[in-house]
């Protein structure tokens, strides 16, 4: 047992050293990349896999990695963004700025060099929109009864 636990440990300590003894988890670039989306005007939310959202219910705190997905290797790194649009935002305007975004940060927080920033578009938010919408027909109906109300005191 103790020597499986020593080839665990070593197995990490040689992930851990590179030529400068700095190794940086896909994790981590995932993070940086989700808080740089989450930056963007137009985005409505990330578009994560079901696993993803059991955890983030079950552990009750946002899970900034969502619906990112990172290949990266010592100096290089390729990330695939998956996002859910805002409707009526231009989305070419919106994925240019998360492509910019987060290349940006990666490069700047680790020093590794972006490649690819793709960004794939799974669906618009319409949510705002409903709102509004049953707001505006909640004063259409209030207004009415109130007119009706009026015509039929003046009667």
């Amino acid at each position: 047992m103790e020597e499986n636990n020593n080839e665990e440990i070593k197995n990490v300590q040689n992930e851990i050293q590179e030529e400068n003894g700095i190794k940086i988890s896909n994790d981590v670039i995932a993070v940086i990349s989700g808080v740089a989306v989450s930056e963007v005007s137009g985005v409505a939310s990330m578009a994560g896999g079901f696993a993803g959202g059991i955890s983030e219910a079950l552990k009750g705190k946002k899970n900034l990695a969502k619906g990112i997905k990172v290949e990266a290797t010592d100096k290089e790194a390729k990330i695939d963004v998956n996002i859910i649009v805002e409707y009526g935002s231009r989305i070419p305007d919106v994925a240019f700025e998360i492509q910019n975004r987060v290349k940006k940060s990666v490069e700047n927080m680790t020093g590794i060099k972006v490649l690819e920033v793709n960004v794939h578009v799974q669906g618009v938010s319409t949510r705002n929109l409903n709102t509004e919408q049953d707001d505006t027909e909640t004063e259409n109906v209030e207004e009415n009864n109130a007119n009706q109300e009026n015509n039929e005191t003046n009667d």
